[in-house]
């Protein structure tokens, strides 16, 4: 007979009447002190429920004192059987607690799919709430929150056709400007701070067409205008929320937060609560007459800027983030979540053309060329290209790490680019029909724009201030 907690032959054997198992009768007597339960099937256990068993017995001597090696032996067996009783206990224990963790692990699972379920669930129903907010919003503003399907009114369809028919007579054969920078003047380009330009929380940028003020947009609701002459800033004005994009209409600041805000100077001229929620980007036509917003509620929005009104309204299947007009003004080209860019007739209104993009599109760009569009997708280190006249895609230009801004030039052949991983210019030449690289700077930037003659480049960089490359 062996004990069931120690292993070894019992001096005293005992068995449990609930158990059946022997035990040395000191060891289980200690146990069912400290627990009160059998140590094989975990039943209440007392001293009365243990019988003695009828063995014969060696009688022991009298342990000496611990100076003799019978004396060290007798201590030896009781730490032995002090051990061997924790290592028991021990071995009870890890078995619960694999047990428990196995209940955790698998209560942990269940908890992550029901987060999945309630999440999803919660993006239907916001869907769902956008949608009805719209539905709401036409209700409410009347004509103006209408979609248009006839396109614009015909004052307005006036000044487009004669902006495309302006503009594009000259523009296949338009000659670069004397004076214009060079690949080689690029390659000298070296960052110097603004003075005075720090705006916090600063995240977009756009110069005016004398390319001294600077519209700085913030994410503390305000927008500066920084005059790069004087060296300072002129004016601030206090948006409706965070400023997504800020534009200049000829002479006036336009801004896109909760709203869209227009400016004359530091005065408000206009305030357009037409989208059921953030307006993401603003696109100005070539009129400067003319302004179109897109919003996560899926919409595009026409202004009259001449009568400060809304001249049109267009629903479409996804929430939007980018808009960019053709620099006849006669196209205007959308992107949002679903990857897809829209291409729209200005004066109808109606869907003309699309392309997929590899991801939810952040910024359009169309080139002063009239033939190409770019593009780049949220978190994508590249530049789609898009040709026009084939309606197909182009080429891809790589720079390697993420980006936030794209501009071309007044000439077509330079496209700047502003990102985390810095600043680069991509150079297409005609006659080679190739793309180089005059420009690679390792400052971070959040937005980018073309100074005069692409002689300079204003940044807004990480530490949020102007920097001009020249």
């Amino acid at each position: 007979m062996l004990c069931a907690i120690s292993g070894e032959a019992p001096q005293v054997p005992v068995v449990s009447v609930k158990s059946g198992n022997v035990f040395e009768k000191r060891l289980i007597e200690v146990y069912i002190a400290e627990n009160g339960t059998d140590p094989v099937t975990n039943e209440e256990l007392t001293t009365a429920d243990l019988i003695d068993l009828k063995t014969a017995r060696t009688v022991r001597p009298r342990p000496p004192t611990l100076t003799s090696i019978p004396s060290l032996l007798s201590v030896f067996q009781n730490e032995w059987d002090a051990l061997a009783l924790e290592s028991y206990t021990l071995k009870q224990q890890l078995v619960q607690t694999r047990q428990e963790l196995s209940t955790a692990l698998y209560q942990h699972d269940a908890a992550v799919r029901v987060i999945a379920r309630v999440t999803r669930e919660r993006d239907e129903a916001r869907d769902a709430l956008s949608k009805l907010s719209i539905s709401g919003a036409t209700t409410t503003n009347g004509e103006a929150m209408q979609v248009d399907s006839e396109g614009l009114p015909e004052k307005l369809r006036e000044k487009v056709e004669a902006t495309q028919e302006k503009l594009s007579k000259t523009r296949r054969k338009r000659a670069i400007p004397e004076g214009w920078a060079t690949s080689e003047t690029l390659e000298t380009f070296k960052p110097n701070s603004l003075p005075a330009s720090q705006s916090p929380k600063a995240s977009t940028i756009a110069l005016d067409s004398t390319t001294d003020l600077v519209l700085i947009g913030c994410g503390d609701d305000v927008a500066r205008a920084y005059s790069r002459s004087s060296k300072e800033i002129i004016y601030t004005v206090t948006a409706n929320g965070s400023v997504n994009d800020a534009q200049w209409a000829g002479s006036r600041a336009v801004i896109a937060s909760n709203s869209v805000t227009v400016y004359d100077e530091a005065t408000v001229a206009a305030t357009f609560t037409n989208h059921a929620g953030p307006v993401s980007a603003l696109a100005v036509h070539p009129s400067s007459d003319i302004l179109a917003s897109v919003g996560q509620d899926k919409a595009i929005v026409i202004y009259d800027l001449a009568d400060l009104s809304v001249a049109a309204k267009v629903q479409t299947d996804s929430a939007l983030s980018a808009a960019a007009f053709h620099p006849d003004g006669h196209l205007l080209a959308v992107g949002g979540t679903s990857g897809q860019i829209k291409i729209y007739n200005t004066a109808s209104l109606e869907f003309a053309a699309s392309f997929d993009a590899p991801g939810p599109v952040q910024n359009l760009a169309f080139s002063e060329n009239g033939t190409w569009l770019a593009s780049v997708s949220k978190n994508d280190t590249s530049i789609a290209i898009w040709d026009l006249r084939k309606m197909a895609h182009l080429k891809t230009l790589d720079v390697g790490s993420a980006i936030s801004s794209i501009q071309w030039d007044y000439t077509g052949q330079f496209l700047a680019i502003a990102g985390p991983g810095g600043i680069i210019v991509m150079q297409y030449s005609k006659s080679s029909k190739e793309w180089s690289e005059p420009l690679r700077n390792g400052m971070a930037a959040k937005d980018i724009a073309w100074g005069e003659k692409a002689g300079s480049l204003i940044a807004l960089s990480k530490k949020e201030e102007l920097v001009e490359l020249v």
